[in-house]
């Protein structure tokens, strides 16, 4: 692999959501980290009460809720930043609907002991559950969108990134921060986010009378994002595709429904690969090609990744470096090997 890493010129990347991944990532040849699922974290079972009562609660218990998550993600990463030492850790703030934290109305036991936890009956618990259902999650609140409705949990993201980066480099780590904003269609929303993280970015810096070096950028994964790169280019530090939305959205098919079709139109020949596995090149590849394109013509150097599950597969690769000129790709730490070569092989072929 010694062989493999001299010829390749494209960074590979890993998508690690632990410190434990994190490690992973190094062994297998990670040179940082492209996307760090912040969400991930809240899953966990010592955390997720927090977690709906900051999406339940009223002002007092919410700020109490920030409080706690602010000490388990600052914690988490500083171990993840001392784990990649001297290398990039991308970390995505939160990204999907509320709806996904909350349990499920047929959940008796669990329902009733949140209902304690908020001082509320159950019926008043159901109904303030039912309010947060969705017709279409996944193109509703969400990502920046969220963080621009309820900007105390961005807030308390950013601070817990920055104070963790802060710690992590005052123990001798060489932590390098690159922020990531989701779900990003307008450039406004990623001012509004950017100007909200830097802000208190500033706050922290203030109070440690210090600083730290970071980057803020922005996933790409709209199509309506890829038509103005342009304008985005001219506030963010960095892209990163989010292949899997991006191919989404610009078929127009649903990820977690494709079973149900893409088997008879790979039949069929239609589809040639199923796009979720391998990047569709004259669609979804264009307007990567494009945004690249507009992206560079702003900010010569933008440094430009994707993070997608399309990462780690080789065919892919060989496009994001040869024909679409990525800084990186970032795949599963599994995966990374395999990305490695897959990169190694397109700086012979092209």
């Amino acid at each position: 692999m010694d062989w493999v890493d001299e010829i390749r010129s494209i960074d590979v990347l890993a998508n690690a959501d632990t410190p434990g991944d994190a490690k992973e990532a190094r062994k297998n040849g990670a040179n940082g980290i492209g996307l760090c699922r912040s969400e991930h974290m809240f899953f966990q079972p010592d955390r997720i009460s927090q977690v709906r009562q900051l999406i339940l609660g009223d002002v007092a218990q919410e700020e109490a809720a920030l409080k706690e998550l602010l000490v388990f993600q600052r914690s988490d990463y500083e171990d993840i930043f001392k784990e990649m030492d001297g290398y990039p850790v991308t970390i995505r703030l939160l990204d999907p609907p509320l709806h996904e934290f909350l349990p499920s109305l047929e959940d008796e036991e669990i329902l009733s002991s949140l209902a304690e936890q908020l001082g509320l009956n159950m019926e008043e618990l159901v109904e303030k559950v039912k309010a947060f259902a969705e017709v279409n999650p996944m193109l509703g609140l969400r990502g920046c969108r969220l963080g621009i409705t309820r900007p105390s949990i961005i807030e308390m993201q950013s601070r817990a990134i920055i104070e963790a980066a802060m710690n992590a480099i005052e123990a001798g780590v060489d932590a390098k921060v690159d922020i990531m904003v989701p779900l990003v269609g307008k450039v406004e929303e990623f001012q509004n986010q950017a100007a909200l993280i830097r802000t208190t970015a500033a706050k922290v810096f203030e109070e440690r009378g210090t600083s730290c070096d970071f980057k803020v950028g922005t996933m790409i994964e709209i199509p309506r994002a890829a038509l103005t790169a342009h304008k985005i280019a001219e506030e963010a530090d960095f892209f990163s595709f989010g292949s899997n939305d991006l191919t989404q959205m610009t078929f127009g098919y649903s990820r977690d429904d494709v079973g149900t079709f893409v088997p008879a139109y790979l039949g069929k020949s239609i589809l040639l690969d199923d796009p979720f596995v391998t990047l569709d090149t004259e669609g979804v590849g264009e307007l990567i090609k494009m945004t690249v394109a507009k992206g560079r013509a702003v900010k010569p150097s933008l440094k430009i990744g994707v993070c997608g599950e399309h990462g780690g597969d080789p065919r892919s690769v060989k496009f994001f470096k040869n024909d679409a000129g990525l800084t990186y790709v970032s795949c599963s730490p599994f995966r990374v090997p395999i990305a490695r070569l897959a990169g190694a092989q397109a700086s012979v072929e092209n």
